[in-house]
């Protein structure tokens, strides 16, 4: 390789780190403030009802808006909606930071949402244009997977940490520094390349129907937990936004030029993909959720010791996700790592679902943070590997979006119905006489079985939908020297 080739090389992978240490510091904001909600609602007195909008505001925001930003960078630009997403964001996290009243925290959330989506949504397609080779983008999307799915964890950590020995508002000014670090090496790093133009899909009707549809029905789906699903609050919100929806789906198959083209989806592997994500989220949502509150509420860990019990599944995910996934799914196929992976994941949530009040942290807990790290840690970059296969370059944004906003969507589906079913559960074991923690644990375990049930739905998918297609080994057609071409099963693109 010339000097100039591995110049540009290296140009790209520190590009690539560059954006994912901007979606690292998203990602990490829809679970660090968690852990700081108790000294947040007592410095600035929430209510117990107002407090939850700490969260919702900037859940509602993001997940309503992944969509039309991903599009949205398919017409503009790439980069220029992540620089816009990022400088928003980083403003929001100021906002947050001095906030000394609940309705300016609240706002601040929300303006932190909207950033956070056109930012985000926008990096995964910009990958898969910077890293066009097969074995390339399998490394290159590990990387982002790794960030995209132990972002989570991770927040847990560093809100227990910072809350602890500072206090609530450095979880948002500590985003401050890394926004502007992050902006000013992206665009130094970061290729500007054209959008394909407003003219091609700038669909104003269609971006109401669908940015107000996605915003109400995460709305609906917050409402479940302090409401229930038979509130007129969740019917009502939820009907309109399946109507508005499903008017925004309407409109796209019959103009010219549509917002969303519709033609993404006849390819099986997105489809399937996005399909498996949504399952495979909604049990790891219940694992990683009421996992927590197992640890907080039946074991009596603090918030930090939480973030601590996590970690060993976050190094293996970090693991999987940078240094194996890429080489096995090339070697082995994406259908064969997925039944494993998938396979592992469940083993984990029936491991938990025989978790006892009196449980250890080696014999019951370590063990299936290992099976999860290795199991998402393999998983996640192959799925958003095939849920970008079926897009063009004038479609990755869109693409990006759209796999960005089935977990979001999917896992806050998934919580609602699995918190809904343990609560349940938990209520009729309360009236048989249990005491309050075995009956808070067996609602715990029934969340368990049903998002193992669910893994095992996402095996039939990847199984029955998803399809092995012959793909070049790099964007040239030629495997490189000394290489051998991928196995055929390898591909992640459909005609």
């Amino acid at each position: 390789m010339s000097a100039v080739a591995e110049r540009t090389d290296r140009h790209r992978w520190l590009a690539l780190y560059v954006l994912c240490a901007g979606v690292l510091m998203i990602v990490l904001d829809a679970t660090v403030v968690n852990v700081a909600l108790p000294s947040i609602q007592t410095d600035l007195r929430f209510s117990q009802a107002n407090l939850a909008w700490v969260v919702n505001a900037y859940l509602i925001a993001f997940g309503g808006l992944l969509l039309l930003g991903g599009r949205v960078g398919d017409l503009v630009g790439h980069r220029r909606v992540f620089l816009a997403g990022l400088a928003l964001f980083t403003s929001a996290s100021l906002l947050c930071a001095v906030s000394d009243s609940q309705g300016l925290l609240i706002g601040a959330r929300f303006v932190q949402g909207i950033g956070g989506a056109f930012a985000s949504a926008v990096v995964l397609g910009m990958i898969v244009t910077m890293f066009p080779a097969p074995r390339e983008q399998a490394k290159a999307i590990g990387v982002y997977g790794f960030v995209a799915s132990a972002g989570g964890t991770i927040g847990l950590l560093l809100g227990g940490v910072l809350t602890q020995t500072i206090n609530w508002h450095w979880i948002f000014f500590i985003n401050v520094p890394i926004g502007i670090a992050t902006a000013v090496l992206a665009r130094r790093l970061v290729a500007s390349r054209p959008g394909i133009g407003l003219a091609a899909g700038a669909d104003l009707p269609g971006a109401v129907l669908m940015t107000s549809g996605l915003m109400l029905g995460v709305y609906a789906i917050l409402q479940v937990g302090p409401k229930g699903w038979g509130s007129s609050t969740v019917l009502g919100f939820g009907a309109v936004s399946l109507v508005l929806l499903t008017a925004f789906v309407l409109r796209q198959a019959r103009i010219a030029n549509p917002l969303m083209p519709l033609r993404l989806f006849r390819s099986r592997n997105v489809s399937g993909a996005n399909l498996v994500l949504i399952l495979l989220v909604v049990g790891m949502f219940g694992m990683f959720f009421l996992g927590a509150l197992y640890m907080q509420r039946i074991l009596g860990y603090d918030p930090l010791e939480v973030g601590l019990a996590f970690l060993p599944g976050t190094i293996v995910m970090g693991t999987m996700s940078l240094r194996v996934s890429g080489p096995v799914s090339m070697r082995f196929g994406a259908r064969s790592i997925l039944v494993l992976c998938l396979a592992a994941i469940g083993a984990a949530m029936l491991w938990f679902a025989r978790a006892p009040v009196d449980g250890s942290y080696p014999i019951d807990l370590l063990p299936i943070m290992l099976l999860f790290g290795f199991g998402a840690g393999l998983s996640f970059p192959v799925l958003m590997q095939l849920a970008m296969s079926g897009a063009t370059p004038s479609e990755a944004g869109l693409a990006s979006g759209l796999a960005n906003t089935t977990p979001q969507v999917g896992g806050a589906v998934g919580l609602a119905v699995l918190a809904t079913l343990a609560a349940n559960r938990t209520s009729t074991l309360l009236a048989r006489g249990e005491s309050h923690a075995a009956a808070l644990n067996g609602g715990f375990h029934l969340a368990y079985l049903v998002g193992a049930a669910l893994v095992l739905v996402a095996i039939v998918v990847v199984l029955t939908v998803l399809r092995p297609v012959a793909h070049p080994a790099t964007a040239h057609g030629r495997a490189p020297a000394g290489e051998q071409a991928p196995d055929a099963e390898v591909a992640y693109s459909e005609a």
